[in-house]
């Protein structure tokens, strides 16, 4: 390593890394890279997880490169990969940076196109996988009954309570209750 310049900025699958960054923490950076795929790539290379990746060698870099972009070659196993049986293709891929997001706006094109469940459920933007709808995945504002009035009840002898109704108006609304059924009766 001493004979090896520390570099600032390593440049791996087209994504620049700091140098002062821990190769492990680095390569997850890399899009279509996770913690576990960054683990199994320094382990099959018997690379040092704790070394800073600006500390990395041109051979190392390249031989990073060289599994990232074939994993299957690297004897990495099918179930490691995050494409697997391809549609269009029918190949196992591993996808890195851009092609992901492409990748998925193509399945959803796909899927509205042949008019499936799924399609349809991604028209509406509503939820895809069987997810209940009733109280979650709501858009818009909130659902509710607005508040209204005081924000804190008023007890009883505040200034600002209202005031107990009369006892002659009271027994008015009563009285007027008793004779409505008879009117009725004709």
């Amino acid at each position: 390593m001493s004979t090896q310049e520390y570099r600032h900025i390593v440049r791996i699958v087209g994504n620049d890394i700091p140098g002062e960054r821990k190769i492990i923490v680095g390569l997850t950076q890399i899009k279509g890279i996770g913690y576990n795929f960054a683990t199994a790539i320094l382990d099959t290379l018997k690379i040092d997880t704790n070394s800073n990746i600006g500390n990395l060698t041109d051979s190392n870099v390249q031989d990073i490169e060289k599994l990232i972009t074939d994993p299957i070659g690297g004897k990495f196993p099918i179930w490691f990969l995050n494409r697997r049986k391809d549609i269009e293709s029918g190949a196992d891929l591993h996808l890195l940076t851009s092609d992901i997001p492409f990748t998925l706006r193509n399945d959803i094109e796909r899927e509205r196109i042949t008019a499936s469940w799924r399609g349809y459920r991604h028209l509406s933007g509503l939820k895809v996988r069987g997810q209940r709808t009733r109280t979650s995945g709501r858009k818009g504002g909130a659902v509710g009954v607005a508040k209204g009035g005081l924000a804190a009840p008023v007890k009883k002898g505040d200034p600002g309570a209202p005031a107990a109704p009369a006892a002659d108006t009271a027994a008015a609304p009563a009285a007027e209750k008793k004779e409505a059924p008879a009117e009725k009766k004709e």
